[in-house]
């Protein structure tokens, strides 16, 4: 069969811009692609620079004339994919109080719809009709919402660009209708007064950074909402949130190493913020309150303060909470990371993870007995909920691995019995004895020993000849759980191994895991990376040429990397939003999130070596002359997070340098921002695509 010829690939014109830092020359042949109005893009694409438009459209027409040969395929896995969801799916009901609350979604349907019945059973009331609300809209996410205590309003937000600058108005929720009130520009959710009275909320400055801290009172005009908390400090984030025991809201402050908390009365109508412990360079803490621990009303602490790398539980009286009177409940293990903690009346829960494998400890609060929930597969992904109640011995969990779909149990803290209350329905049909997961180790360049859990169908030869699709993420702390995905199987079904590098920069061995990942530490992330792939075809899981590597946002930042390292490791490489121009970014501290990064990656502002460390692994920086495979990067023109030029600029300089003919194709979504297309169906035709690209790179289409 004749191989196609493609039309000649966008080629972005060169307007180089350089700058000096610490004594050093940055050049920057594409700086262009950054929109001076950037910030009037966020809200307004239409206000792109027609210049900057047409090229990104240039792009994506190559990436469509260059994946034409795909789009049956694209149509075949979307079609698994759908086939696979329940459409008329929903979730277990959370009880509160008289309510129940839950989330469904119709045939059909791209958004959840949010309803609530008596608790004892009656009427379905719809809240929310995601549909209907997003309906002629190019761009709609629901974002969150929260009833009041009294069950008569619900605060609900909505993003309408994707640029996550959402806009909260409240239902009144016995008429169905929204009140007059409107707040632009908020960030996460509300805490409501007891009383229903007020909610406080966070509002974005220009920057997209969380720091104001307002009360609203119901029906009364947005401009008169009192200002209760700013954070100055630009490299810190503001968040607002509820102790389950309802008695007080919090106030944290924090960026990726560092909080602080302050605490609201929710039942004064009036009240001022109060410090629990002053902030301390590198010491975490999160809150929850209890009304009579050992007799006192009382704050328990999850921390790492004194040295707990891992994390403890402490406790300290409410009435004195500062750091002098924390007194330890559940003393730092090393190697067993407390991820989180719940509170309830009669129980102290914690969330943990030892060995890459997470667990839930149960300890009664008055005896202090201590049972485990633990599984006893070799990689599985635990999640706990403690729902709406304080007065509860019920917990949820959730509960999947990479062959096993999720499971939903309440589980009865008193009497240990638990209750299935939900299994995932895969219409087309899943039976997890065709599958196998397992863990593996690969031995780092340092000797440590990188996590990798692999998922693969049985039956797969596993003699190296198999195609790898390889994802690793390896930042902020945060792990990839070896959870069950549906998409997923649209790969393993036509022979591949799926595979997951739990590489430094996550806490899957614990906090010291995070650490050894970041700041001048970083490389390890990539390094690792490469030991998982090196591994995968040493112990026959992956052919050579046929891996593909995939990650997104930081996790495309280390696409990019390795690409530059190793780029004869890979056959492919997909890097959703990547997060590739990292020196540019993290000079330029009125780009939105910019300074509460320094604590991930450095400041290189002021600070030489932070300069040097990332320079030398700065994806976009480190483009050379030399063979790259086969590349799909996709982004999002309203991204907030990783700016639609860093992947523009990655592409328009590889296109410039690199010295092989292996496809690299770009597509910008014009319409949405760094989580994609918000409809769930929409959302599946772009996962559709990125799997299309690793089974064409690695040999499944002719041509």
């Amino acid at each position: 069969m004749l191989k196609r010829v493609l039309s000649p690939p966008p080629q972005a014109e060169q307007k180089p811009i350089v700058s000096r830092w610490h004594g050093l020359s940055l050049p920057d042949p594409f700086g262009w692609l950054r929109a001076e109005n950037w910030q009037e893009v966020m809200r307004d694409p239409s206000k792109l620079d027609p210049a900057i438009r047409a090229y990104l459209q240039a792009e994506n027409d190559y990436a469509d004339e260059a994946l034409a040969d795909t789009v049956d395929l694209q149509e075949q896995l979307f079609a698994e994919m759908k086939g696979r969801i329940k459409e008329d799916d929903l979730t277990v009901p959370a009880p509160d109080g008289p309510f129940s609350y839950y989330v469904r979604h119709r045939e059909g349907g791209q958004h959840p719809i949010l309803c609530r019945t008596p608790r004892d059973g009656g009427e379905e009331q719809v809240l929310f009709d995601g549909d209907l609300l997003a309906s002629g809209k190019a761009y709609f996410h629901l974002g969150p919402a929260e009833h009041s205590p009294d069950h008569k309003f619900m605060a609900w937000s909505a993003d309408e660009a994707g640029s996550e600058f959402y806009v909260f108005r409240i239902r009144d929720l016995e008429s169905g209708s929204d009140l007059a009130d409107v707040i632009p520009d908020v960030s996460g959710s509300v805490v409501w007064m007891q009383d229903a009275s007020a909610f406080y909320y966070v509002r974005l400055d220009a920057s997209h950074r969380p720091c104001r801290v307002f009360r609203h009172r119901v029906g009364t005009p947005v401009y008169d909402d009192a200002l209760i908390f700013e954070e100055p400090d630009a490299a810190f984030f503001v968040s607002v949130g509820r102790t389950q025991s309802r008695r007080f809201g919090e106030i944290s402050v924090h960026d990726h190493e560092t909080s602080e908390s302050r605490l609201l009365d929710l039942e004064d109508p009036e009240a001022e913020p109060r410090l629990v412990a002053e902030r301390t360079a590198s010491v975490q803490y999160d809150l929850e309150h209890h009304p009579a621990l050992f007799g006192k009303e009382a704050l328990l602490i999850r921390t790492n303060a004194d040295g707990a790398e891992d994390f403890k539980i402490c406790w300290a009286p409410a009435d004195a909470p500062q750091r002098a009177n924390w007194r330890d409940l559940i003393p730092h293990r090393p190697g067993v990371y407390v991820l989180a903690f719940a509170v309830l009346r009669d129980w102290l829960i914690r969330l943990e993870r030892e060995e890459g494998l997470p667990r839930i400890v149960v300890r009664h609060l008055r005896d202090e007995h201590e049972h485990t929930i633990a599984f006893d597969e070799e990689a599985y992904s635990l999640g706990m909920d403690a729902g709406y109640e304080f007065e509860t011995d019920t917990l949820r969990y959730t509960y999947s691995s990479m062959t096993t779909q999720s499971e939903i149990w309440d589980y009865n803290l008193a009497d240990r019995t638990r209750r299935l209350r939900k299994r995932q329905e895969i219409p087309s049909g899943h039976d997890p004895a065709h599958y196998v997961t397992r863990r593996l180790f690969a031995r780092a360049a340092d000797g440590e020993t990188v996590p990798v859990s692999i998922l693969y169908r049985k039956g797969t030869p596993l003699d190296g000849t198999a195609p790898c699709l390889l994802y690793g993420y390896g930042a902020y702390g945060i792990s990839i759980p070896a959870a069950f995905s549906t998409s997923r199987l649209s790969l393993v079904d036509r022979g591949f191994v799926y595979a997951i590098a739990h590489v430094r920069g996550g806490t899957e061995k614990g906090w010291r895991w995070y650490r050894e990942g970041k700041l001048a530490a970083k490389p390890n992330s990539f390094t690792d990376f490469i030991a998982a792939a090196e591994h995968l075809l040493q112990t026959g899981y992956a052919a050579r040429g046929k891996i593909v590597a995939h990650g997104g946002s930081a996790g495309g930042m280390l696409m990019g990397a390795v690409a530059n390292l190793r780029p004869e490791l890979f056959g492919g490489l997909i890097a959703e939003v990547p997060f590739v121009d990292v020196i540019h970014t993290m000079l330029d501290e009125t780009l939105p999130l910019t300074p509460p990064e320094w604590a991930e990656w450095g400041n290189p502002i002021n600070d030489p070596q932070a300069f040097r460390t990332i320079l030398a692994y700065s994806p976009y920086d480190n483009v050379r002359a030399q063979n790259y495979p086969a590349i799909l990067a996709l982004s999002g023109l309203t991204d907030p997070r990783v700016t639609y030029w860093e992947p523009a600029k990655w592409v328009a300089k590889l296109r410039a340098t690199k010295t092989d003919d292996n496809l690299l194709v770009s597509r910008v979504n014009m319409d949405a921002g760094h989580g994609g297309a918000a409809g769930r169906f929409d959302r599946l035709k772009e996962v559709a695509l990125a799997y299309a690209f690793a089974i064409k790179v690695t040999g499944g289409l002719e041509g």
